[in-house]
């Protein structure tokens, strides 16, 4: 690790925030990679290979809480085409960089943006309005663009030499392929923005737990990251809505097991292998609604069901349990997940109540 850096990039892992951080080591300066991670994004755990594979001093940064903060009072400058609030996604990951950067003495912040690549985070207007309501305003470097956008303070005294930063716009590749192979990079990161909230099957996820459920900050981070799990499934009774999730696999059945809360009921099967389910706040449900989710938590079990009886489960929870008896249950539930048409018509309605509040707070 670099004892002390003099910049700090948003490194994400993508080509570009690569090719940021070496353009600027290339300069001799002393570069610090900040990877930020949340149920949305980024990977803590490719940091090792990441360092070797590129030679990077890279740190990671968890903003979890506060993005589902943002999620939850809804993004000031609103959604993408699915649930990507990509503006104040970027505002506040420069908010925690800042931070960041004055914690270990940096001058400087730095990202991979390039003008005009993406249609709604780097456009023009968008790449001068972010670092205003980040407050980074003078200490926010692009190089890959730079040349294409006023000179920062640390270009005009001499820091950075302006003469060696790119001129790249526009959603082609050539240019980033080519500095590529100017650095010797031993490998090419895929295109592709990386965050799970431009994707639609993620946004059917995502959308019933900030919608449904209560809470913020760390409770909604855990929840989001609970919505990443396996099946999902949601039952609404007496007004109340009840969510459940299965797993479809060893991997997602440890996963639901470590996630689990202290008032969580875990639903396992009783002298048969099969999935896990994981029933939030499952310790206070009506003994009925545990027999729903766990016939269907068993409908995915194939011995189970071939079995063609009643499978014992268990429902365990912190300071209790009941054991189950129950046949395997698909066909005609009342358990569902939202599809993408029905979360996008809500998306768009609650947008317009919000415009039209706005309008009449205007007036």
């Amino acid at each position: 690790m670099t004892a002390s850096p003099d910049i700090i990039v948003l490194f994400s892992g993508g080509l570009d925030s690569i090719l940021a951080a070496k353009v600027l080591e290339d300069q001799g300066l002393q570069v610090r990679c900040l990877h930020c991670v949340s149920p949305f994004f980024g990977d803590a755990e490719a940091l090792p290979r990441w360092r070797r594979l590129h030679g990077l001093d890279i740190v990671s940064l968890d903003v979890s809480t506060d993005f589902a903060a943002l999620l939850r009072r809804r993004p000031a400058h609103g959604f993408g085409k699915v649930m990507n609030p990509c503006v104040d996604c970027k505002i506040l990951l420069l908010r925690h960089a800042r931070l960041y950067m004055e914690t270990v003495g940096a001058r400087l912040l730095a990202t991979g943006e390039v003008l005009g690549q993406r249609p709604m985070s780097q456009r023009r207007d968008t790449l001068h309005l972010i670092p205003r309501d980040a407050d980074v305003t003078g200490l926010l470097l692009r190089p890959l663009c730079a040349r294409l956008l006023p000179p920062v303070p640390a270009e005009e005294n001499g820091m950075v030499d302006r003469s060696r930063l790119l001129a790249i716009s526009g959603r082609g590749r050539g240019e980033q392929l080519a500095l590529a192979a100017h650095f010797g990079l031993k490998e090419i990161p895929t295109p592709g923005g990386g965050c799970r909230l431009t994707e639609r099957e993620n946004a059917r996820r995502y959308w019933p737990v900030l919608t449904r459920r209560a809470g913020d900050g760390d409770a909604l981070a855990r929840d989001f990251a609970l919505a990443n799990l396996g099946r999902q499934f949601w039952r609404r009774l007496d007004g109340r809505d009840y969510w459940l999730g299965v797993g479809r696999n060893n991997a997602d059945n440890k996963r639901l097991a470590a996630a689990a809360g202290p008032e969580d009921a875990l639903l396992s099967l009783t002298g048969l292998p099969g999935p896990l389910g994981l029933a939030r706040e499952g310790a206070a449900w009506p003994r009925p609604l545990l027999e729903e989710a766990a016939a269907l938590t068993a409908s995915y079990a194939p011995k189970a069901v071939a079995a063609q009886g009643l499978t014992a489960l268990r429902a365990d929870w912190r300071d209790g349990g009941q054991d189950l008896a129950v046949p395997p249950q698909r066909a005609g539930t009342l358990w569902s997940e939202p599809s993408w048409e029905e979360v996008r018509a809500e998306i768009r309605e609650e947008a317009r109540l919000r415009r039209e509040t706005q309008s009449r707070s205007d007036a």
